[in-house]
């Protein structure tokens, strides 16, 4: 069995009396797209802050392609490979759509990030970025102030920034939320083609069945912090212990069809 690109080991955290994760042990391989679920309270969004750095564990580990990373502060675990959408957002919000995704490449391509730098000696970082944005459909957008996007092109630009980031890692907390049903397809077709890079691996917090019936390959369930289920979305949904931790009501009461 190959070594995870990622997996966490009995990680915990708690906040005053509260274990709001609860000894999680879970690996993620490469060319993997794992939907995690659970009911709000969950500990779903807090297990990825562990995994991401935002909060400390409490115990416990975080590993990346077996190496103890759990020590490292946000942007080192950025550096490694560990790339989550909403690091990003409005890294500039001043700036213009373009520039904000030529900085994230030129950081990637090891130029610094230097805002102030010759934009004239960055002609091959500019094509780079605006090839990325025409991924996103945002290229008409080059030239708008992020601040003005509206909220599904601010959606947008996060996976454009994530994309330039290139991480081992995409860590992905309901990327279509408050997406229009026309701008929604966007996103979830490029989370498919990252998903097809068999080198790198996708975590998605979602509450959309739809979603996670085209796009999961697995669904791990998280139930007041702890791991309740982990397996193919079919037996995972259908499984007893989901069917208890829902009071009867099953995965399908506690997440949307939409």
């Amino acid at each position: 069995m190959p070594v995870p690109l990622l997996s966490t080991s009995k990680l915990s955290v708690k906040f005053g009396g509260h274990m709001a994760v609860d000894a999680v042990t879970c690996a993620f391989h490469a060319g993997e797209l794992t939907a995690i679920v659970g009911p709000n309270g969950a500990g779903k969004t807090t297990y990825f802050n562990l995994i991401s750095g935002q909060v400390p564990a409490t115990a416990g580990q975080v590993m990346l392609a077996g190496q103890d990373i759990s020590a490292l502060s946000v942007a080192a675990r950025t550096k490694a490979g560990i790339g989550r959408a909403f690091q990003l957002t409005n890294l500039f919000p001043d700036l213009t759509v373009l520039e904000n995704v030529r900085l994230v490449v030129q950081a990637k391509a090891g130029r610094g990030f230097n805002l102030w730098s010759m934009v004239a000696g960055h002609s091959d970082l500019i094509i780079e970025a605006e090839t990325i944005l025409s991924r996103v459909r945002l290229l008409d957008e080059r030239n708008q102030v992020v601040s003005e996007l509206s909220h599904g092109n601010q959606r947008k630009l996060e996976v454009a920034l994530l994309i330039a980031l290139d991480p081992a890692i995409y860590m992905f907390d309901e990327p279509t939320a408050g997406m229009s049903v026309d701008e929604a397809p966007v996103v979830l077709d490029l989370i498919a083609d990252l998903k097809a890079q068999t080198d790198r691996t996708v975590l998605l917090v979602e509450h959309k069945m739809d979603v996670i019936r085209t796009l999961a390959d697995r669904i791990i369930v998280l139930h007041n912090g702890a791991l309740a289920a982990d397996g193919p979305p079919t037996e995972v949904m259908a499984s007893d212990v989901v069917q208890e931790a829902y009071m009867g009501r099953g995965l399908e009461g506690v997440l949307t069809d939409v």
